[in-house]
This record gives structure tokens, sequence and C-alpha cells, in this order.
């Protein structure tokens, strides 16, 4: 299931589960390195899993490489978007204007200093996203494609300005690139193959120690808040590269944090220790029903809306997802983080129930009737042919849902054969067009522009044969494209809800695709060494908001402040 975990660094929308700790293997005897001794109102040590996707890691401290050491703790960005509430909360950057939809102005921090004891400053700040134009592997997000200048007006000041209006990419800017330190990158000649040993950064914690099993980092003291910091060092281990063996390990106990996907996880987790195994799994991006909309029947729109109630979503959020997450609504939104945005008028927040009866009636007045052995047939009177579902292979919770499509659109008269492949080729295959239908995720995060624009703008997709960057499924609206155009150039939040409502109708009215249920956003925690951590019940971050949670957390007994 780390499929779903990507780091905040690499992705291009904002706010996917952010802290890549799914467990990993223990460090051989008498290696680990516990601190000297445990401060008064200290954490002595937090155990959060794996530190680097190598079999064999190594001293890799470059945030911009797939195979770096670490992340948010020891680099930060300008802001921090809280995946709850959607605030910008200031890290490097202490507030931000927009001095027209093309010109964004941020203010950076004074007083910050970076782990080797140089003062950060705007320069760097201009340096690193210019860097990311020298470097265009390390522009994950495509910044360049809107960017026209970066630079650095004073030691305290720096103004982006792009090619157009671009008020939504505010998100990636604030958060998805790791500032570096100027006085130690420039320096290297190339810096995509810049390995970066001394992990210089500003960020909460520096490297202690690090070796093929494990990975030490230690509280810094200089940190610019770090008062809030009560944990004195994080140990992370070698993947084991088996599931299997880490929730095993997670139900020993030996994870503070982790973020995983456990089958009936009270029994296998929680009760193994009820005192302090917990869990929260909050809902994230859509899991949706993908079809290749080039592709007859899913060119017709009331084809498409009939399937909204051929499918059983409550069957799969019991079974495969085992409860643990929410259905979703036919907008485009989640219910938890976009409810004031939800537009007026739509029925209940757009959840389509199950109603078989309905979808046969819609597809009835469409022209699909059904022929011999109640087999459904096209509007030329000819039988439908067999559809293929391409699911990744190993996704058990994937593959079981499509298998309960697959049982849902036989019922009225609709042939479809679940075809489990390697990953790599289902991603391949949907990107360029050669599918009829599989699973696509989309939205989940603050960035309601991307939500949309990613999986619907024209610009995004594609002729079939050649991969599209996010419109796998090939739709193309002039409504759609004009709405995105208009949210990229508004700076006022109620002319974007306007928009926004005008982009949940589409998805209600037009079916481009189907919302099956929100991801959950895996994550376990323990109290027994640490308590303070979000919960459903106290939701003051996500799960991804790892730096916030780490300012939260405190030693059992300390009642805070």
């Amino acid at each position: 299931m780390n499929r779903r975990a990507r780091a905040r660094w690499t992705v291009a929308g904002l706010l996917s589960l952010a802290v890549t700790v799914a467990g990993a293997a223990c460090a051989s005897p008498g290696s680990e390195q516990k601190p000297e001794s445990a401060a008064k109102g200290m954490i002595p040590q937090l155990s959060l899993g794996k530190f680097s996707e190598l079999e064999t890691p190594q001293r890799i401290f470059n945030p911009y490489l797939p195979t770096t050491s670490t992340t948010s703790w020891t680099f930060e960005s300008l802001f921090d978007i809280n995946e709850i509430s959607c605030e910008a909360k200031p890290l490097l950057g202490t507030s931000h204007e927009w001095q027209d939809p093309a010109t964004l102005v941020v203010e950076t921090r004074s007083g910050v200093k970076w782990s080797d004891g140089q003062p950060f400053s705007a320069k760097d700040v201009e340096f690193t996203f210019n860097m990311l134009k020298a470097a265009p592997a390390f522009d994950f997000q495509g910044l360049w494609q809107k960017l026209e200048s970066v630079t650095a007006d004073s030691d305290s000041q720096v103004t982006f300005s792009f090619k157009d209006a671009a008020v939504p990419t505010f998100n990636q800017i604030a958060e998805g690139v790791p500032i570096v330190p100027e006085h130690i990158w420039s320096k290297q000649d190339d810096v995509e193959k810049f390995t970066n040993p001394d992990a210089v950064g500003t960020g909460a914690f520096k490297v202690k120690s690090i070796n093929p099993q494990q990975l030490i980092l230690e509280r810094n003291p200089d940190y610019w808040q770090a008062d809030k910091i009560k944990v004195q060092q994080l140990k992370f281990t070698k993947p084991t590269g088996s599931a299997e063996v880490e929730k095993l390990q997670l139900s020993r106990g030996e994870f503070d944090w982790a973020a995983m996907f456990v089958p009936d996880i009270e029994k296998t987790y929680v009760a193994k220790d009820p005192e302090h195994n917990k869990y929260w799994f909050a809902s994230g991006g859509n899991i949706s029903l993908y079809m290749n909309l080039t592709k007859k029947p899913f060119d017709d729109v009331e084809f498409r809306r009939a399937l909204t109630y051929a499918i059983d979503k409550d069957e799969i959020k019991e079974k495969p997802q085992f409860g643990y997450v929410e259905t979703a609504s036919q907008t485009g939104l989640t219910y938890s983080l976009h409810d004031e945005w939800m537009a007026p008028g739509i029925e209940d927040k757009g959840y389509v129930p199950f109603d078989p009866e309905e979808a046969k009636r819609i597809l009835a007045e469409a022209g699909y009737e059904a022929g011999p052995g109640g087999k459904l047939l096209g509007k030329d009177g000819k039988p439908l042919p067999s559809f293929t579902f391409k699911v990744q292979a190993g996704w058990v919770d994937w593959i079981q849902a499509a298998q309960i499509i697959e049982k849902n659109l036989k019922a009225i008269g609709i042939t479809m054969r679940v075809q489990n492949s390697n990953p790599d080729v289902v991603g391949e295959d949907v990107g360029s067009g050669n599918f009829d239908m599989a699973f696509g995720v989309f939205g989940g995060d603050c960035n309601l522009y991307s939500a949309y624009h990613d999986p619907f703008a024209s610009s995004q997709t594609a002729p079939i044969g050649k991969p599209a960057p996010t419109n796998m499924i090939r739709w193309k609206d002039a409504e759609t494209d004009e709405l995105l155009d208009q949210l990229v150039k508004a700076e006022d939040e109620a002319a974007q809800k306007e928009i926004v409502h005008g982009l949940q109708q589409m998805m209600v009215e037009k079916v481009p695709t189907i919302p099956l249920w929100y991801g959950a956003k895996w994550f376990e925690y323990r109290t027994e060494n640490a308590v303070g951590w979000p919960s459903e019940e106290d939701p003051y971050a996500g799960s991804g908001d790892s730096l916030e949670i780490m300012t939260h957390l405190r030693p059992p007994g300390d009642s805070g402040s």
C-alpha cells in the first residue's frame, strides 16, 4: 500500500500522504545509538521506519533524489499547507501577497541559520528555485513551465513572476520545494549527481549517524523553533522489502509512527496493546472509475450516468476497504476537507446511491435495451463487447473492488473481466489510452485547481498511443477548460467558490469519471513514548503534516502548555 504514500517534495499536487514511514527491519544487534541521557521534558527517541528506497541505503541527503535518506526533517519549504485546515503555516516564508495574478511576493524569515551555522536568507530561496530551472530533473512539479523569474529583492523578500496568471500555483511554491543552501550547492558542478553528504539544512533535525542498517537524526538545538521540538532523536531503519514483515513489526509495537494498510487493524494492531496502539485514517484522494472516453459506449454521458447507480460503493467500502474509508461524492470534492466548497443545490452532497433498477432505466431511455439472456445491447442493437478492467497485480483491495464492479455490471447486462498486470504496465497502458476501464486517483488535497485541472483539462491529455500527462481518460470539454481558465486567475475566495461550484456541476451532469471511495491516509501511532498525536477527535493536522505533528509531541505525563 505504500504506492499511495508519496513524499511531499515529489508530487505535482499537494498533500498526499507525506511521511514515508511504512516500516522497516530492526538494526543489527548492538547497532542502535540511543541518546546518552533523556533530558527532562524530552522524548528520548522515536522509531519511524525506513529511510531510503534503496535495498542498501547510502549516505544520500539530496532531497531531490528519489533515494534520499531525509526529507522534511532536515530541509524546509517556505510554508506548510495544513492538510486539515488548508491554512498556510509560515516556515522559511513568513507572509505572502499576490501583487497581481502573475506576481507573488514572499517575505522570508530572519534569524534562521543553516545547520553549519551560516545564515539563511532570501538569496537561498532565489538560488533554489533557479536551480530547478537549471536542473529540470528536480522540477518535479513543472514550475518553470509557468515561472518567468524568481528574484531576491533583498535578504528577506523574494518575488515570483509568472508567464501568466498562476494563483493556484501557490501551494506548489509554498511547500513543494525544499530550500537548500546556496553557499554549498552553488559550488557543485552537477547538482543532479550531488549526494549532499553533510545534509546541511534549516530543519528540526540533523544527521547524527548513518550506516547501511539505520539512520539516526538528532534534534537541532539551533533550529529556529527548537523550543517546540521535544524529541531528542529519530531512528530510521533499512527497508525489509516485505509488507508482511512490516505489519508484524507494527503489531509488535516496534514503530512509534507508521503509515501502512493493515487488514482488520482493530484485531491485528490495536488489540495487541489497546492502551497505546492507535490509528486514524482520514479521507484522501478520490479513487475513481476511469473510463476510456474515446471508446463507445463510454463516450455517451447517459451510459456513464447509469454506471454511477450500478456500482455498490458501500460494499467496496465495507469489504476490500474494511470500513476504513468513506464513499466518494460525484462532485470530485472530499467531504471532510471541502464541505464549505460544496455547491448549493447538489443533492446529498453528490453521493449517488446504489440503485441497479435506476441504472437500467437510464440505459433503456438512452437506447440500450436488454437482449437475450439479459445481455445489454448497444444503440445499434448489437451486443456490447466484453470490457477489460485493468488492475495492478498485488494491489489486493483494488482487485477485490474491481471484482465487485464486475459483479455489479453483470447484474445490468454488461460483461467485464478483471485483468491483473504489473503495476508499471498498467500505468503505461492507462497513460497511453490502451484500456477500457481502470482505477485512477485525483484530488483529496487543498489545491482544488489541481484536483480538477490535472484529470480534466484538455491540455493534460494526449492522442491515443501517446502518454497523457495527467488526463488519462481523454476528457475534452470547452466548459471545463473555461472554468479552469477562470479559476487560475481568481484571487478572491468567493469568486473561486463560484467557479468550483461550476466544476462540481460539470462532474455531476457530464460524469467524466466516477469517484468511488476516498483513499485512506494511513496513520498508525503509539502513545507509549509520546503523546499529542493528531486524531479524529483532535484533527489539528493531517498524517502528512510531519513537522506540525512533531511540534505537538511531548512525553507521556506531560500535560503540555
